[in-house]
C-alpha cells in the first residue's frame, strides 16, 4: 500500500492567503485543476476552501466572489493527518468527518492535501499490482514440469 508520504511527496502544494479574494481563490482552483485548496496566514495553515465552500457559502448566500475574503468563507474545522500515518487511518478520518479532502502534516508543518480521488487511486494502483503478480503466480509453469510428458 502506498504511503501518505508517497502520494504527497511529488507535489507542490498550492495555497491561498486568508485575504484573498474567492474569486481569485476560485481561480487558482480551476486553473490547477484541484477542488480544494489550504488557507495559509503567513507559515500557519488556519482553514480550507474548497468547492462545497463556493457552493454553500458563496452562491447559495449570494456573496460576491470578487469581494468576499476566502478568510469570510473557508473551512475552519480542519482535518488532519501525519505523513506517516498509514492510508487506511487517513481514509477512516476522512469518511468519519465526511471530507473528501484532508490536510497532510509533516511534524506541524503543512505538507501537502490529498483527495479521496488520490486515496482510491492508491488503492486501485496497489490492487492491480496485487493482481499482476497473483497472474503471474498461477501461470507460472518451473522450467522442469514443461519438459514432462503426459
Amino acid at each position: 500500500m502506498k504511503s501518505i508520504r508517497s502520494i504527497v511527496a511529488s507535489r507542490d502544494t498550492v495555497t491561498v492567503d486568508s485575504m484573498t479574494s474567492v474569486l481569485d481563490a476560485a481561480r487558482v482552483m480551476s486553473a490547477r485543476h484541484i477542488g480544494a485548496v489550504p488557507v495559509v496566514d503567513g507559515e500557519r495553515v488556519v482553514g480550507i476552501f474548497t468547492e462545497r465552500d463556493v457552493m454553500a457559502r458563496i452562491v447559495a448566500e449570494a456573496r460576491d466572489p470578487r469581494t468576499t475574503p476566502i478568510s469570510q468563507v473557508m473551512s475552519t474545522d480542519l482535518v488532519v493527518t501525519e505523513i506517516n500515518e498509514s492510508f487506511e487511518a487517513c481514509l477512516a478520518r476522512m469518511q468519519q468527518a465526511r471530507v473528501r479532502h484532508i490536510l497532510v502534516l509533516d511534524s506541524g508543518r503543512l505538507a501537502g492535501i490529498i483527495s479521496l480521488r488520490d486515496l482510491m487511486a492508491a488503492d486501485l494502483d496497489d490492487k492491480e499490482e496485487a493482481i499482476s503478480l497473483l497472474n503471474a503466480y498461477v501461470h507460472y509453469i518451473p522450467a522442469d514440469l514443461s519438459k514432462v510428458k503426459t
